[in-house]
């Protein structure tokens, strides 16, 4: 980790002794996997490295208080919500295309949700318009957006936290594929008054690497609380150590400009992030993910549509030009996407996925990643979902291969 020489946690590392382990994990190897031990610090209450690292991720990203996370962004956005919770807030307007931790920590945190139902335009989910928003938001005690989603696309932020301001109703983010944007304007935590960092999915960070950070004191009071609730006691130090390595990693202006070009130059879908190259290729959308892993090319998802290439500070140059030899090889589909709606029982029932093609669905499900809802609650199951679910290679919300469907058919 060459740009590592400020990071605490990583210098304490580096500089431990090799010593007899009588203490957890129980590999017993310890070098940097160790646990609370007299020279390190304890995350649930740090007084020492972690502190001074979150200090300085807290500086970094222009917070009041930024948590680091070895559980995911998943105990971000729940952290976040019951931090709403502690401030008073009994529900919570939100997409109906947030990630399914959203919805989960609504549960958790017995938050009502008023949810934005902006539709999807050729196959892709449509962040909320600032009208829709304002009218969720008046039945709401605050606002939950993602920004930027899986596809790449913002909501419309300055216009959102004016809103929130105006009303005196909090705003949180779900930044969690926005992490690698704190250098720029469309930055999550120059809007929100809570927000997440997914530092793992766009930063040189280990897997389950995250943040949770909030701009003033009596958000950050409610939110250290919440937070103590939702990771673990046992965090891993080699993740806590890329976390704070990965917020204070330096902007890659180059790769930003190349992947800016690529997109022009290899007719990719458009969109406002850089890290996000978005590809249609409709009817053949899994020939090419075969035909690219074949190749040794692994995209970070494929939803029956779109091909999603995830870029990072980390990516090389080399590896775009590899991408686009790779490219000019495959074809271009038709994307087709139909969305439609129907009435609903109260009754609902498990089927077979393979019987389920007309059925109203009853519970969200979709492809993981991006683990938005493919199918909602009152949406018709298609035989293209249905295809889509079939051949996915992980999915969420299905029950061993049935899914629930309301029991009146159409």
């Amino acid at each position: 980790m060459r740009h590592g020489k400020d990071c605490a946690v990583l210098t304490m590392l580096r500089g431990q002794k090799k010593h007899v382990s009588f203490h957890t994990p129980g590999h017993k190897r310890a070098g940097c996997d160790i646990t609370e031990l007299s020279y390190s610090d304890n995350l649930s209450a740090p007084n020492g490295v972690i502190a001074r690292a979150e200090a300085d991720c807290a500086r970094i990203l222009g917070a009041d208080g930024t948590f680091l996370l070895t559980d995911g962004s998943t105990s971000g956005v729940y952290a976040m919500l019951f931090a709403a919770k502690r401030l008073g807030c009994r529900s919570v307007a939100c997409s109906v295309y947030s990630h399914v931790s959203v919805k989960n920590g609504c549960k958790l945190a017995g938050l009502a949700a008023v949810e934005i139902d902006a539709g999807a335009r050729e196959g892709i989910p449509l962040q909320p318009d600032i009208e829709r928003i304002g009218r969720a938001l008046a039945e709401a005690d605050a606002l939950l957006i993602t920004s930027p989603d899986y596809y790449g696309n913002f909501p419309p932020l300055a216009e959102a936290a004016a809103l929130c301001k105006a009303a005196n109703k909090p705003l949180l983010i779900d930044g969690a594929h926005g992490a690698h944007l704190h250098f720029l304007p469309e930055y999550a935590g120059n809007y929100a008054d809570i927000w997440v960092d997914g530092l793992h999915k766009s930063l040189p960070a280990l897997t389950q690497g995250a943040a949770v950070s909030a701009k003033t004191r009596a958000f950050s009071e409610a939110l250290a609380a919440s937070v103590r609730m939702f990771r673990t006691t046992s965090p891993s130090y080699p993740v806590l150590a890329s976390c704070e390595y990965a917020i204070k990693y330096p902007r890659n202006e180059k790769i930003e400009r190349a992947a800016q070009a690529f997109k022009r130059e290899h007719g990719a879908v458009a969109n406002a992030d850089w890290s996000k190259l978005l590809f249609a290729f409709g009817e053949y959308a899994q020939a090419a993910q075969d035909y690219l892993e074949a190749h040794g090319v692994y995209p970070e998802f494929q939803d029956g549509n779109y091909l999603m290439f995830y870029l990072s500070p980390c990516t090389s140059l080399r590896e775009l030009k590899k991408l686009a030899r790779l490219l000019k090889r495959l074809p271009r589909g038709t994307v087709k996407e139909e969305e439609r709606r129907g009435e609903t029982a109260a009754q609902t029932e498990l089927i077979p996925l393979e019987l389920s093609e007309g059925r109203i669905c009853a519970a969200e499900c979709g492809l993981f990643p991006p683990c938005i809802p493919l199918l909602t609650k009152g949406s018709v199951i298609t035989k293209s979902k249905l295809v889509r679910l079939s051949r996915a290679a992980h999915t969420f919300g299905l029950v061993c291969g049935k899914i629930e469907v309301y029991t009146d058919t159409l």
